[in-house]
């Protein structure tokens, strides 16, 4: 069987409907005076809580607890408790650890420094266990709950998955995995994935994953740095209809990696794997059979590794990033109880593979105790509906995608709230890339408008957010609705000052808890500083290009170094996308700056709905949009139409890939692409040259 790659297939489409319109006058609370902006008129709220959802928010919950615990009253104002979390980090944090009743001793110090970033110790002497936090509880309530493209459908309660935590865990032992010992996934999404990662974790041992559709090579690029103990795979898995086998290139990667003891084999696509094929592979029906052993839990540090994740690779050998165990947890409490406002009541769903930080930001949703929704395969199945079936079939109140998924959707024709109930459904969670102003809108036409849709930006570096959503606040078109709490989130200009209103640099300029332990085998942290702290030092540039509106919230432009710069001006590649997209018959672009005559120019490649050929008329009515909307400088020097467009596995447009090729340098690491092949299509067009 032949592997499948990940690969966004937009289709086309036109909404219709009206949106709500609210005024910011009667919605936004009194902004602190430290978030207080001038603004010139009014702006629009798409969507405004109501009181009763703002007085059952966990948030508002969270304020309480705040007040009777330190004093400090924040009279329901989140920019004010922003502000008291960045003045105030260890009551803050410890108030945090509290609310959300992490399991684990805190100890006496919760940071030595929180104004030095890298460097601050979070909570030093601290002991706990990650997997203990998950599990925390064991009764018949669906914990996990996996479906696939057809009606397949799996389940297994807390009290299940304790269990076979506890008897995978057992057998890992026999096998004398260690704390500090690394496992790896190369699996799908699936129950067994979410299993092997606990059992994991339960003895401090570090776990590492990346999604089977990885090439072999890319799996080892990643895994090979680390030296995996063991490693944990699916026989294959279904995608867009297509079976694709997996044991040959797991059989690849522990040749390939000397370290890896042992290769358990789940089956996915057969009862009885080959396991002939793979050498020192085991079935994951042995590693749990015999006694049920007792599930211990090896008490670990707060800043011991958990997980290792891997940057996107595409201009070189990925970057191994260790996140520590109590950051991790932390980091995630808060923004699953507090931003999302997830509950033990709540069915949450992810639209992600193991190779993204999304799936590690999901799995940590079992500490609230709700229900995840695990789905493995093409999010278009089903005619497009795959995924909005499942918001009715499985009763999800949270739902999370890719801002590029709505887009795709919304030009698919798929119009959920004329379709589907959507009764469960209360929050729509958005990240990977921008969700453009007209993306807001129509998920507030398409889905329904009693509906928080929370864009959220943060990264595999923090495995966790720095700017998203916030239940009691309003939500604006092309906006993230804040600050993450206890995230010190500003926009700097090229001098190093903080603006509003004006473009520049995502920065962060206070430690965190869920700031990466550091780069592994980078024993000097030289290059750990080199990544995030080489511009200003003590303060981390994430490398994102945005914006801080007058709402107080965010708006994300793109990757900095995808900033487009002709004669001089900077401009974020969403910018010219979020015109584009307008534009019915494009289906997917994406656009570079390419050095020309001394200067830059601006180059836009367009995928265009089947049959359609591009044309002056049709280039001219694109450049009409941009011009309109933007400024003569976004318009593109050149439009040229492909068949494909590159992107990461985790679907982001590959922009730095795409501008190599075009100024005939070479792309790194073409394994980290979910679409390599489409790379010859930008070496071969004579008109780049013109």
């Amino acid at each position: 069987m032949a592997m499948c790659r990940l690969a966004y297939r937009p289709f086309c489409f036109s909404g219709t409907e009206g949106i709500l319109d609210l005024s910011l006058s009667t919605t936004l609370p009194e902004l602190s005076s430290s978030h207080r902006f001038m603004t010139t008129k009014a702006t629009s709220a798409l969507w405004a809580p109501s009181a009763e959802r703002v007085a059952s928010a966990q948030l508002t919950a969270f304020m309480q607890f705040v007040t009777t615990s330190t004093g400090f009253d924040a009279g329901g104002d989140y920019f004010a408790l922003h502000q008291w979390s960045l003045d105030e980090p260890a009551a803050f944090w410890q108030a945090v650890w509290d609310f959300t009743e992490i399991q684990g001793d805190a100890g006496e110090t919760i940071c030595d420094d929180p104004k030095a970033l890298p460097g601050c110790r979070w909570f030093p002497d601290a002991t706990l266990n990650f997997a203990e936090n998950l599990l925390r509880f064991s009764d018949d309530r669906e914990a996990l709950v996996e479906i696939d493209e057809g009606d397949a459908r799996r389940v297994m309660t807390y009290g299940q998955l304790r269990e076979q935590v506890a008897r995978l865990a057992g057998w890992m032992r026999e096998q004398n995995i260690q704390p500090g010992d690394r496992v790896a996934g190369f699996m799908p999404n699936c129950i067994e994935a979410v299993v092997a990662m606990l059992a994991t974790t339960s003895l401090g041992a570090v776990w590492s994953s990346c999604s089977p559709d990885f090439g072999h090579q890319g799996a080892i690029d990643r895994f090979g740095q680390i030296a995996p103990s063991l490693l944990f795979t699916a026989d294959g898995y279904v995608y867009n209809g297509k079976r694709c086998d997996s044991l040959e290139r797991a059989g690849d990667i522990a040749r390939a990696i000397p370290e890896i003891k042992q290769v358990v084999v789940v089956p996915k696509l057969s009862p009885q794997p080959a396991l002939g094929e793979i050498e020192k592979a085991v079935s994951w029906k042995s590693c749990l059979s015999g006694d049920l052993p007792a599930l211990r839990f090896e008490p670990r540090a707060f800043n011991n590794p958990l997980f290792i994740l891997y940057s996107s690779g595409t201009t070189g050998v990925p970057k191994c990033i260790v996140h520590g165990i109590g950051g991790t947890l932390l980091q995630h409490a808060k923004e699953h109880a507090l931003h999302a406002d997830i509950t033990r009541e709540d069915r949450f769903f992810y639209f992600t593979t193991c190779g993204w930080m999304m799936w590690n930001w999901l799995v940590s949703g079992l500490a609230r105790g709700c229900t995840l929704i695990l789905y493995d395969g093409s999010p278009f199945a089903r005619d497009g509906r795959r995924l909005i079936d499942a918001i009715d079939e499985e009763r999800i109140t949270v739902f999370g995608v890719g801002a590029k998924y709505l887009g795709a959707l919304e030009k698919s024709g798929v119009v959920p709230a004329e379709s589907h109930k959507l009764h469960t459904l209360k929050t729509v969670l958005s990240t990977g890339s921008p969700l453009p102003h007209e993306g807001f809108e129509w998920v507030y036409r398409a889905f329904k408008p009693d509906l928080h849709l929370a864009s959220i930006s943060g990264g595999t570096d923090i495995v966790s957010c720095f700017a998203g959503g916030v239940p009691t606040l309003p939500v604006y078109a092309g906006q993230l609705q804040a600050a993450g709490l206890g995230m010190a989130t500003a926009i700097w200009n090229e001098a190093g000052e903080p603006v509003v209103g004006e473009k520049g640099e995502l920065v962060c300029t206070q430690s965190f808890p869920s700031c990466p332990v550091g780069f592994w085998q980078d024993a000097d942290g030289s290059q750990f500083r080199r990544a995030y702290f080489d511009r200003w030092p003590g303060v981390w540039a994430h490398g994102d290009y945005g914006e801080v509106t007058p709402e107080g919230g965010f708006i994300i432009h793109g990757r900095s170094d995808a900033v487009l710069n002709p004669g001089g001006v900077r401009i974020g590649t969403a910018e010219i996308y979020r015109q584009v997209e307008r534009v019915p018959e494009v289906v997917d672009s994406v656009v570079v700056g390419q050095t020309w005559q001394d200067d830059v120019r601006v180059v836009l490649f367009v995928v265009l709905r089947a049959g359609v050929a591009l044309d002056e008329r049709l280039s001219q009515r694109i450049r009409d949009e941009i011009r309109s909307n933007t400024t003569p400088r976004h318009v593109p020097a050149k439009i040229l139409q492909v068949a494909d467009i590159p992107r990461t596995i985790s679907g982001k447009i590959a922009e730095l890939a795409v501008r190599k090729i075009i100024h005939g340098e070479s792309v790194g690491n073409r394994d980290a692409l979910a679409n390599p092949e489409s790379l010859a299509l930008f070496s071969e067009l004579p008109s780049l040259r013109e």
